[in-house]
């Protein structure tokens, strides 16, 4: 698992205790790990390539990997 070390904007409704804070930061920690992996962006996306899509992993993977995709090349959302 990745350091906790992130900038995260928590706000509470009401006054909670040090430790009641620090375990809704570390809930908020693995959800955010989960959501960022490959694995999860793999699925969420596809890449248009002039007149193909492809959803294949290492192809998505390199194609985000790069600062600026080639022309006609896109990286689509699915959701």
């Amino acid at each position: 698992m990745k350091s906790q070390n992130r900038d995260l904007l928590v706000l509470f409704k009401e006054k909670v205790n040090q430790q009641a804070f620090e375990q809704q930061v570390a809930c908020l920690h693995q959800l955010l790990v989960q959501t960022e992996c490959n694995d999860a962006f793999c699925v969420a996306h596809e890449l248009v390539a002039r007149i193909k899509i492809t959803s294949k992993r290492n192809i998505l993977l390199k194609a985000a990997a790069q600062a600026e995709l080639k022309p006609f090349y896109f990286l689509i959302n699915k959701n």
